[in-house]
């Protein structure tokens, strides 16, 4: 368990969810979009972690990470295929390059 706290608080996990996000989807088509756990969990493996659910503390963080580049006008979010205010967005969301 120490683990995971420790990755969820570290300072830069923020840069490496935003990077995860970013080369995501580049991978993807143009259209396509990713779901912010994927960004967690790549960033909880490229950090080493061996168990299993080290992402889940990242989550909250990658949404935050999302609304940085929602700021930056580079991504948008999305839930139920519309785009919708990060800030303010309950529930599961996914996130696409800005079209």
């Amino acid at each position: 368990m120490a683990h995971h706290a420790r990755v969820g608080r570290d300072e830069d996990a923020g840069s490496a969810l935003e990077a995860a996000i970013r080369d995501l989807l580049a991978t993807r088509a143009a259209a396509a979009t990713i779901c912010p756990s994927e960004a967690a969990r790549k960033v909880a493996l490229e950090r080493g972690s061996a168990e299993e659910d080290a992402w889940r503390p990242l989550m909250e963080p990658a949404r935050m990470a999302a609304r940085r580049l929602v700021d930056r006008g580079e991504v948008e979010v999305l839930q139920r295929g519309r785009v919708v205010d990060p800030a303010t967005a309950k529930g599961p969301v996914r996130i696409r390059r800005v079209r």
